[in-house]
């Protein structure tokens, strides 16, 4: 994320009022800086094609905000698209003045001629705003295409790991390591889940020692659980713990279930709580597409995320909870109970989380699907994280939609949606949907 790069192309020509374009360009720089202070922008108004040129001789974009400062021909955007092929946002101004007098700007037509060009041009898609700087509905949309280009930048370093194979019947969750990374430029690698087992059983009660201690510190209740199950977690938690950090692991996706309750005796939930704590996106039941849609959702919000499935609706109080066994990230939990320790709902064997998550009043519930032909889509809707306990045994969180839930659950289920979804802290639906824009995927808004 660090070498992310976007840029500011301002192009008009010297006949129109450059007083006025000129203040449309301080103010759009300032803008631009204060949403990414990465943003590069040139010295000057680029009023001519040499400028142009010469400016962009200097770049090596991620993402281009083009803007039309006054009209300018076909010919300004052809020459970027010349060049560089990465998202772009497409910024036409406000016209400043209409009082009969001169056409100051005429930014829009300029938006025209640099859009049929882009059409054109193998038909290269873009993002596309009106407004001027001083309009919050352009910092929103800058904002959100910065984050979406962004993040379509930082997937193409991420490195996700595939742990053991999904069960039967949960296929929606496998992917192809070359789909991966045609699809969003990611690596992914595989490992048995067997193999991080036979390691962590090698492990010394000493080797193992500082991993519990940090699992007593995150959680409660910990000590109920019985002494072995208690060792075997730590010895499972450094095991994958040296893994992702000598394989540079992002996201990953773990089989759990029957395995490590057959083969193991301690289930990998409460280590999965942990992994998403530090940072790493960690789904269960291997599905390795909800890790990513985690990882996205960690990436937007700076925070965990909460892994699930749509488990409840109530049409009274508008609302779905999603739920899963017991691995949710400790710093999710209600302060008034903290992180919780229990046993898995099904095995009854621990150590897994079992807590309610504390509210927040914005959420994104976001899902990357793949659909059977190949093609991806995304779920979106957005809500609030009401404040409840617990529902069930394991975690689970309750979120009133903006939409009328019931709406959303039978149109999702109808369209064939896996049952994973991840809830994000705050709303990043705009940002969401300009990723999905940016890869060519479908957008299914509820």
């Amino acid at each position: 994320m660090k070498s992310f790069s976007p840029v500011y192309i301002p192009v008009g020509v010297p006949t129109f009022h450059l007083e006025s374009a000129q203040a449309q360009f301080d103010a759009s720089v300032a803008l631009l800086k204060s949403i990414d202070e990465r943003f590069a922008v040139p010295d000057k108004m680029l009023l001519n094609l040499d400028d142009l040129r010469a400016y962009l001789d200097t770049l090596a974009p991620d993402l281009i905000v083009f803007q039309n400062l006054t009209f300018a021909n076909a010919a300004y955007m052809s020459e970027v698209l010349r060049r560089f092929d990465c998202p772009m946002l497409l910024w036409t101004l406000r016209e400043p003045v209409i009082d009969g007098g001169r056409l100051r700007l005429n930014s829009l037509t300029g938006a025209y001629s640099a859009a049929n060009a882009l059409r054109a041009f193998d038909d290269r898609s873009f993002e596309y705003l009106f407004g001027a700087p001083s309009e919050e509905r352009s910092r929103e949309t800058i904002e959100a295409v910065v984050k979406a280009a962004a993040l379509k930048k930082g997937m193409r370093s991420l490195k996700m790991s595939a742990v053991g194979h999904t069960p039967q019947g949960f296929g929606f969750g496998r992917a192809l390591d070359s789909e991966l990374m045609n699809a969003f430029g990611v690596e992914l690698e595989a490992i048995e889940a067997r193999e991080l087992i036979d390691k962590a059983k090698t492990y010394t009660d000493e080797e193992v020692a500082a991993y519990l201690e940090k699992t007593e510190q995150m959680t409660c209740g910990l000590d109920r659980t019985p002494e072995h199950n208690r060792i075997d977690h730590a010895r499972l938690l450094k095991a994958y713990s040296d893994y992702v950090r000598e394989h540079n692991i992002g996201a990953l996706a773990s089989r759990c279930w029957p395995d490590f309750f057959t083969a193991f005796g301690t289930p990998v939930c409460t280590v999965l709580s942990m992994l998403n704590d530090e940072g790493v996106a960690a789904a269960c039941e291997a599905d390795i597409y909800g890790a990513l849609s985690m990882w996205i959702g960690m990436q937007l919000s700076g925070e965990p995320v909460f892994f699930g499935d749509p488990v409840s609706l109530d049409e009274g109080e508008n609302t779905v909870t999603f739920w899963h066994c017991g691995a949710a990230a400790c710093s999710l939990a209600r302060r008034d109970t903290g992180a919780v320790v229990g046993v898995h709902p099904n095995r009854k064997i621990g150590p897994a989380m079992d807590f309610g998550c504390e509210a927040f009043p914005e959420a994104t519930i976001f899902r990357i699907g793949r659909e059977p032909d190949g093609f991806f889509r995304f779920f979106l809707t957005e809500g609030e994280a009401l404040d409840k306990p617990k529902q069930f045994i394991g975690t689970s969180i309750v979120v009133k939609t903006d939409s009328p839930a019931r709406e959303v659950v039978e149109k999702s289920v109808k369209d064939g949606f896996e049952p994973h979804f991840v809830v994000i802290k705050g709303r990043h639906a705009a940002a969401l949907e300009a990723l999905a824009s940016m890869y060519g995927f479908e957008v299914c808004r509820y």
